[in-house]
């Protein structure tokens, strides 16, 4: 078994799929009309056949209280991996994204949080390379 898809519940499909691709530079994989919304996915570019990102729309009644719930306790809905987070954080930065935690290292990870403009807390995180004299 394999995960093929990971939802992240959007205000707007459209919004969304202008941020994850502009700002954060994910690739479209699938638009498909659904309705009165799409079936509508991303990819890293560096794994286009990989897990897809479903920008899920926001409709179901729990979704809201939910979302709402995890922005007020500072909770990021999901986690996206990155080489380096200082990095990251000053490219995403430049391109107008707002963070409400600046990058931070902790134990063995760095992480940083960002707001997706659509109602969610996105992590980026990075493994921090070994202390030097310690085991990898």
């Amino acid at each position: 078994m394999i995960i093929t898809t990971a939802s992240v519940f959007v205000d707007d499909q459209q919004k969304a799929l202008d941020f994850y691709t502009t700002k954060l530079g994910f690739r479209l994989k699938n638009d498909v009309p659904v309705g009165a919304f799409r079936w509508l996915t991303v990819v890293s570019p560096s794994a286009p056949d990989g897990v897809e990102l479903l920008l899920e729309p926001s409709e179901h009644p729990a979704v809201r209280p939910f979302k709402e719930a995890l922005v007020a306790d500072g909770i990021p809905f999901n986690s996206f991996g990155v080489e380096d987070v200082q990095a990251e954080y000053e490219r995403l930065t430049a391109l107008g994204v707002r963070f409400v935690q600046q990058p931070a290292r902790m134990g063995p990870v760095t992480t940083a949080v960002l707001d997706d403009t659509c109602g969610n807390l996105i992590q980026i995180a990075a493994m921090a390379a070994p202390e030097p004299g310690t085991a990898a």
